[in-house]
């Protein structure tokens, strides 16, 4: 399976996490309907090795949910004063364009977000692949990435906020490329993810593209940078040399 290959590789420390949009009324057999939970909180949970439903009625991120499409944003974040609140800006102004530029997804796209254990994966591919860990194996991620894309730079979009909903998520859906962030004050608040990790996202058709360039990675690259050869001989003491 490409996700356990994938976790195998860069040695993640939980799963890789599929997302699939799902139309109206289905809803796959085996897997938890969450209530009451954020999105971050439901990926968090893929991460560990459930297999979860979110609908609109139990999505609890009202940011979330207008990002993807199920309600409208509530008039104390759409005003800037929610974050003012949070502490987050200290200038309504600057908040009210964070949301006025945030990416949405159409309304009625999909009743609800199927999330699940990618290295467990059997039935229909992702729409959307997450990865959270630490920072230099979302790294090898990218450059595999990149490798797909025949070497083109990679250019990201984040307010550094909805990091898992909308960076990670609709970003990659609705655009087609990886998004990458470093996390939001909300996922770091509500989930259990790492000072040390951030989280990125890709459209799962391109998984197979990069599962094969991060075995090439494997053979070579990823191994000798990890053993920091040259940062090991930098500090070895310089031999005097006598006259």
């Amino acid at each position: 399976m490409l996700g356990a290959k994938l976790a195998t590789l860069l040695g993640l420390a939980g799963s890789a996490v599929g997302v699939r949009m799902l139309p109206d009324g289905e809803h796959p057999p085996g897997v938890e309907h969450l209530l009451h939970h954020r999105y971050c909180q439901a990926v968090m949970r893929a991460r560990r090795g459930e297999a979860v439903l979110l609908t609109p009625d139990e999505l609890a991120c009202p940011a979330a949910a207008a990002a993807f499409g199920w309600r409208p944003l509530p008039e104390n974040l759409h005003s800037g004063q929610g974050l003012v609140g949070f502490g987050i800006v200290s200038d309504p102004a600057v908040a009210r364009r964070m949301f006025e530029r945030m990416p949405r997804l159409p309304q009625g796209l999909c009743s609800s977000i199927h999330l699940y254990p990618l290295d467990r994966a059997t039935g229909a591919a992702p729409d959307v692949v997450l990865v959270e860990d630490e920072v230099e194996k979302l790294m090898w991620v990218s450059l595999a990435y990149l490798h797909t894309q025949g070497g083109e730079r990679l250019e990201s979009s984040t307010a550094v906020l909805q990091a898992t909903c909308v960076d990670s998520t609709v970003v990659p859906f609705s655009s087609g490329r990886l998004n990458f962030s470093y996390g939001c004050y909300g996922c770091r608040d509500a989930t259990d993810l790492a000072n040390g990790e951030a989280v990125l996202g890709f459209p799962g058709a391109i998984l197979p593209g990069i599962v094969a360039h991060l075995e090439f990675l494997a053979q070579r690259a990823l191994p000798v940078s990890r053993s920091k050869k040259a940062y090991s001989a930098l500090r070895r003491p310089a031999v005097a040399i006598s006259g």
